[in-house]
């Protein structure tokens, strides 16, 4: 029997049966989900900006604006009095020296310790590599407070408080560093480490060859997350440094919080002046900063 074209054409029910508005259903779906990713994300990031702006806004405040009945986000009255008031009620220009001796000094000698730790963990082999891995996550479930008296007991009996080597030397060197890049340079092909040996390169020249440079992003965002924590860590500086001369600004700014009175002025503009530097550092690596999250393994 001959066939026509019509019996070529499959049924509307056929049709449904194929899929097709499931693909748009589904289409659909994706959509919702993708509009309320974005819009769940607007808002966390609302609720994390917005301590932030109130912040900055305040700063600009007179006193008599900040403490009112009914504050306001924006003040009909504007004022610099309060950066000039924290620049010089607290010895800022000392305070920042000291944050950046602490901060940096941490961040460099971390950024060799860990990288070397890393490196020997991922791509050497000696007996006990995975016990020292397995040990060094450990002391991340430690809370720091655990350490915080016989270290300052240590540190005392060297002759070291009130001294840049007894606030930098017992944070030389950190276990998620030490995680982090591990974890980037199992990322890395051993081809490469195999090409450098051929060519007669050693441990200590591959890791400061090829590791290192092909581990750069990896390097700036734990250097980033370094220097802001320690930046910002008010703790240990504070037990630390009995003397004001060797404040940090963190813990400089805890000056301006006395038993009555509380100076919210120049609090505000104090904390604006300390978190610049982080915000200028984290806009000039951040294209680094998602490259290695990407690439290193952590979720």
């Amino acid at each position: 029997m001959a066939t026509t074209l019509s019996d070529l054409d499959p049924p509307a029910s056929t049709a449904r049966r194929s899929g097709f508005p499931t693909r748009r259903r589904s289409g659909e779906a994706s959509r919702f989900g993708t509009a309320w990713a974005v819009t769940m994300a607007s808002v966390a990031a609302l609720v994390i900006v917005l301590p932030l702006v109130w912040m900055v806004a305040t700063s600009f405040k007179p006193e008599g604006a900040i403490i009112t009945a009914h504050p306001s986000f924006v003040s009909a009255q504007f004022t610099w009095s309060n950066y000039s008031g924290a620049w010089s009620a607290i010895d800022m220009p000392r305070l920042l020296l000291n944050s950046t001796i602490f901060a940096g000094g941490v961040t460099l000698c971390s950024l060799t310790f860990d990288s070397l730790t890393a490196y020997a963990l991922a791509r050497l082999d000696f007996p006990g590599k995975n016990v020292i891995f397995v040990l060094i996550l450990i002391t991340l479930m430690l809370p720091f407070q655990v350490n915080l008296i016989p270290l300052f007991v240590e540190l005392t009996n060297f002759h070291w408080i009130n001294t840049y080597q007894g606030l930098i030397l017992p944070r030389a060197t950190n276990a998620f560093g030490i995680f982090f890049l591990r974890q980037f340079f199992l990322s890395i092909p051993a081809e490469l480490e195999d090409a450098a040996r051929v060519d007669g390169a050693g441990d200590l020249r591959i890791y400061r060859s090829v590791m290192l440079r092909l581990a750069t992003p990896a390097v700036l965002t734990l250097a980033l997350f370094h220097f802001m924590y320690n930046w910002n860590d008010l703790l240990w500086p504070l037990i630390i440094s009995s003397n004001s001369s060797m404040y940090t600004l963190a813990s400089g700014l805890a000056l301006f919080t006395g038993q009555h009175v509380i100076q919210y002025g120049l609090v505000m503009a104090g904390s604006t002046l300390a978190i610049a530097p982080m915000v200028i550092a984290f806009l000039l690596i951040q294209r680094r900063f998602v490259e290695s999250i990407a690439t290193s393994g952590i979720r």
